[in-house]
């Protein structure tokens, strides 16, 4: 397949001065502002996340309706992300990205009356992870469209490693912090946290120095754009490996994070503590593998190292649910946290640089269906956690992503020695 052309599609970005290495894109005050945004908004979802599920689990014990709570936040993700890719490319995306950030504090603030006066309704709390969904659904393809016109192509794979880097750096902070505001405040105070930082993400926004986005077929139709989007993949046959590629391991691998709660609650017995400290020490790993993938810039592009890192994402959680206690599972924990995040950050990357820009909403909102799959792959591995366990639950499912990388090395020779 041809890569789309990168000279006009950084201009707003590039410079004279080609910087390399691991915090690279750092180096362009586009990206710089993007990414302080991005931190705060990070963390204050950590404290939404740690702390709703635990309010869930702690108050019915019960990691099935864990699962129907976080099902119920993926589920719009993955019917509407591609309705938000075709929008994101049709419209100014900044824009599209300031309008998301305001409905996604107006439901953190509504989550916030609900715990405080509603007594924690769970359905309640259902109805308003339906709304976060379905907002996140418009705002990831907008989101992560918008890094490519921030730093130039030599700078891609620190860009995506970093915005990884520090998705994983928030959830060290986020429940730990989390942890502190529950003890101090009430779980109330997180929810009105991550409110507040969504005031700091639309300021950072607009204060980027960017042209106005080239919109491109604006006389077609909103299902002819749809389908243009599916006809394009169609004609590249590669975008849809890697899009497979990240399908499989999002819905066996990626719940680990959710169920933690599960192994702090049930498996190892330690409280909200035990909770905070998995998933720093998950957030941790994942840190080292977002450096790892930056660092080896031009590797972090090959298809045989995006195989690689997945493989080892699934054999790192076979071993953790097989740790007999939680302090001889967290340095697994702390590898399949790395793994996952340098898999992750390379199957990005890849992406990145082989889409044509006309299409990149539609494509990545394609991949950003995956955040719907975690909530459903969270709720499976509950429901098979309630026949098997949770050990075996996680095993079985982590062993599907290691078979299927496997397979995809030995019978899919143009992945494995894919290059860009």
């Amino acid at each position: 397949m041809t890569l789309p052309d990168t000279t006009t599609a950084h201009a707003a970005s590039s410079s004279p001065i080609i910087r390399r290495g691991t915090f690279a894109a750092l180096g362009y005050r586009n990206y710089r502002l993007f990414w302080y945004g991005n931190s705060i908004s990070f963390v204050g979802d950590w404290l939404d996340q740690i702390a709703l599920n635990w309010l869930v689990i702690s108050t019915t014990n019960d990691p099935v309706m864990l699962g129907l709570v976080n099902l119920c936040r993926g589920l719009p993700i993955m019917l509407f992300a591609m309705f938000g890719g075709v929008v994101a490319d049709r419209i100014d995306r900044r824009t599209m990205l300031i309008w998301t950030q305001a409905l996604a504090m107006f439901v953190a603030i509504g989550l916030a009356c609900v715990v405080a006066f509603f007594d924690a309704s769970i359905w309640l709390i259902l109805i308003l992870a339906v709304c976060r969904g379905m907002i996140v659904s418009f705002n990831l393809p907008a989101r992560h469209s918008l890094v490519y016109h921030l730093v130039p192509h030599e700078a891609m794979a620190s860009a995506v490693s970093l915005n990884s880097m520090t998705l994983n750096l928030a959830k060290i902070i986020g429940p730990l912090a989390s942890a502190a505001i529950i003890s101090g405040f009430g779980i109330t105070a997180c929810f009105i946290a991550n409110a507040l930082s969504f005031t700091v993400v639309m300021a950072m926004l607009l204060m980027l120095d960017l042209p106005p986005q080239k919109v491109t077929r604006k006389q077609e139709s909103f299902i002819a754009s749809l389908l243009g989007g599916f006809a394009y993949m169609g004609r590249e046959p590669i975008l849809l490996m890697l899009v497979l590629v990240a399908l499989v391991p999002t819905f066996f691998c990626q719940p680990y994070i959710q169920f933690l709660a599960v192994f702090a609650a049930q498996v190892f017995h330690a409280g909200a503590s035990g909770l905070g400290l998995m998933t720093a020490v998950a957030a941790a790993g994942s840190i080292c593998g977002g450096l790892l993938a930056s660092r080896l810039q031009r590797d972090a592009r090959r298809g045989s190292t995006m195989l690689i890192f997945m493989a080892s994402f699934g054999l790192s959680l076979i071993l953790f649910s097989m740790a007999p206690t939680m302090y001889l599972a967290i340095p697994v924990l702390f590898a399949a946290g790395a793994m996952h995040i340098a898999y992750n950050s390379s199957n990005n990357t890849i992406l990145q640089l082989t889409v044509d820009d006309a299409y990149r909403g539609r494509v990545l909102s394609s991949l950003f269906m995956t955040r719907g799959l975690m909530p459903m792959g969270t709720a499976a591995m509950a429901l098979l956690s309630t026949a098997t366990g949770p050990r075996l639950a996680m095993a079985l499912m982590a062993f599907v992503v290691v078979a299927f990388a496997a397979v995809l090395w030995m019978r899919m020779p143009q992945l494995r020695q894919l290059k860009v």
